[in-house]
């Protein structure tokens, strides 16, 4: 491991350990975009084997996102979480079966729009946080 790994590594730790949940699912959300990108590049350089690493990798983090629903308080807007994120899972499967980075990018693009949404109730948290602490 070179000294960037290492110290991508002590930071991607560290982020994690002084992460609130509203960041953690951020980083969630940046882990499983990361992970599909590399696995579209991966497809490209025909190296089958790190993409399907990858894509499970990405798939993985996708049910821990799901792990986190709260449908006593999320409603039906959990609900409809949840069955994003299981297409979204079946999608990168299949993606992954034909190699199929179309299907990537549809995943990713999903991702995205429920990052943004997520991003942006970043700042009702920290005031919320805020308020706690006074």
């Amino acid at each position: 491991m070179n000294g960037l790994q290492a110290y991508q590594r002590v930071n991607t730790q560290t982020s994690i350990t002084d992460a609130d949940p509203h960041k953690l699912i951020q980083l969630l959300y940046n882990g499983a975009l990361e992970r599909i990108n590399m696995a579209k590049a991966k497809i490209q350089q025909k190296d089958y084997g790190a993409k399907a690493q990858l894509i499970n990798k990405a798939i993985e983090i996708v049910g821990g996102l799901r792990s986190f629903l709260d449908f006593e308080k999320g409603g039906d807007l959990a609900l409809q979480l949840e069955a994003l994120y299981d297409y979204m899972e079946r999608t990168m499967l299949e993606a992954s079966a034909k190699n199929d980075i179309a299907k990537l990018d549809e995943v990713a693009n999903l991702l995205r729009s429920v990052k943004e949404g997520w991003d942006g109730i970043r700042g009702e948290v920290e005031s919320r946080q805020a308020q706690a602490a006074v």
